[in-house]
């Protein structure tokens, strides 16, 4: 059960390391709304059933302070680590340091900068409210891109999307890092739960 932001990254995934897993995915616009995200997960579970054996939350904490883990704890499940999914790529120790260089970052995933207009600009009514921009970015000063694929079509996006808020640009090539790492490392643990 994952956000819907991971779904192409995921499926790389589950294919390339031959996994055999189903993804079901939420929409990745709950990410404007978190506090939406541990709500529609129980009620996606609901109707799931005993459908699947075994179930894994997609989802880091994703700004539902605690939410998800406490819905976890309840039905004994688990959930991607970190505290969301640009921690997840970059690896905590890449992420700390990027945030203690500049606490005033605003981050973008392959997924983010492809959707940034739909998104960001007007979920955020930046496009009919662009007196809002100052409101919402006046304490950041950068853009940093944790890229997945090295598609110049997303490397352009984020770049116009930094362009377009101000913010100076800076690009990390991450690859699929933790979220990799977390579902390979499942294989074993799913393999003894069948």
């Amino acid at each position: 059960m994952a956000c819907g932001a991971l779904a192409r990254e995921l499926t790389a995934i589950i294919k390339a390391n031959n996994l055999n897993m189903v993804i079901e995915c939420l929409p990745g616009e709950l990410h404007n709304r978190p506090d939406s995200i541990p709500a529609a997960l129980e009620a996606r579970l609901d109707r799931l059933g005993d459908e699947y054996s075994q179930v894994l939350i997609g989802y880091a904490d994703c700004g539902t302070g605690g939410a998800i883990d406490s819905l976890c704890e309840r039905r004994g499940l688990s959930r991607l680590p970190g505290a969301h999914c640009y921690e997840l790529f970059a690896g905590s120790g890449v992420f700390a340091n990027l945030h203690n260089q500049e606490p005033g970052t605003f981050y973008l995933t392959d997924y983010l900068a492809k959707h940034f207009d739909r998104l960001v600009v007007k979920t955020l009514g930046l496009d009919r409210h662009p007196e809002l921009h100052d409101l919402y970015f006046a304490n950041y000063r950068r853009l940093v891109l944790l890229s997945q694929t090295d598609e110049p079509s997303v490397l352009n996006a984020a770049w116009l999307a930094a362009d377009r808020l101000g913010l100076s640009f800076e690009h990390r090539h991450c690859g699929y890092g933790g979220l990799q790492t977390s579902l390979v490392n499942l294989k074993p643990r799913l393999a003894a739960a069948l």
